[in-house]
């Protein structure tokens, strides 16, 4: 089997499918495919670009065609996170949309999805229940796919949890999106849902050595960065970190800790790490 990896399209419709012509697929019945290639989408479809719905259409009839597969990204999980109200606090969604600290922030980066369904509620839940049907990785003959970080031990011990298929249900996504409150799962190093989600889905995060913060893109102080996890040489906090280069000259460098760097084995991995 041949495959063609599509990195996270963020409702670009447009420009996927100049990449799909570019590739050599054509369009017949509403949906893309290749003469002898399986197109593999790495996840993140959603916010950023103009076509959301449009670019959410082409990769589900693709996958629901067999002519392509695909994997959840954080971006989907954030949306199902923004869809499923939160249990433990009424009123309230799993990723929060009236915190005083993160409503907003969540919002401003959900805000293109939204201004195409928020009130359209049947197709928002529509859309959402698809995203609950991608897998969180792909194992396939010679290749593995996940969104962000292919962390072995997580995924082994993950495995028990997930619906048939490496499936997030909508029970398993409070703990996918909560960090547990018990003091021995907040150990970096442990298992938890949490931890195993956000690491398949979004990379490694570290603390980072006191006093060092950085301000992201939204302009909240951070005390952890993502660190790049599949580079054997990247075994310092400066060296590791994906930070710009103004500020990684800025930090120690001091050795990360063992588990933030992950074996990858000899099978290829795929993954996107955008954001």
């Amino acid at each position: 089997m041949e495959y063609d990896i599509i990195g996270d399209i963020h409702g670009y419709a447009t420009k996927l499918e100049r990449l799909l012509i570019e590739l050599g697929y054509r369009k017949a019945n509403g949906i893309w495919r290749h003469a002898h290639r399986t197109a593999v989408f790495t996840g993140d479809f959603v916010d950023l670009g103009p076509e959301q719905f449009r670019c959410i259409d082409t990769v589900r009839r693709m996958v629901d065609a067999g002519t392509a597969l695909a994997v959840m990204g954080n971006h989907e999980l954030n949306a199902i996170a923004w869809h499923t109200p939160d249990l433990r606090e009424p009123g309230e969604y799993l990723r929060p949309h009236f915190s005083e600290k993160w409503g907003a922030k969540n919002r401003t980066q959900h805000r293109a999805f939204l201004a195409e369904v928020e009130h359209w509620p049947r197709l928002h839940a529509e859309i959402i229940d698809w995203f609950l049907t991608l897998p969180l990785w792909l194992d396939l003959p010679g290749l593995r796919v996940v969104h962000a970080c292919w962390h072995t031990r997580f995924m082994e011990q993950l495995s028990g949890e997930l619906h048939k298929g490496r499936l997030l249900t909508r029970d398993l996504m409070i703990h996918a999106t909560k960090e547990p409150a018990d003091p021995l799962h907040k150990d970096d190093a442990s298992f938890s849902i949490f931890k195993a989600v956000e690491a398949l889905t979004k990379g490694i995060e570290i603390p980072l050595p006191e006093p060092h913060f950085f301000l992201d893109k939204y302009g909240i102080r951070r005390d952890r960065v993502r660190v790049k996890w599949w580079d054997t040489t990247a075994i310092t906090y400066r060296t590791a970190a994906m930070l710009p280069s103004e500020q990684l000259a800025t930090l120690p460098d001091d050795p990360i800790p063992d588990h933030a760097r992950v074996e990858m084995g000899e099978v290829p991995v795929i993954s996107v790490i955008t954001g």
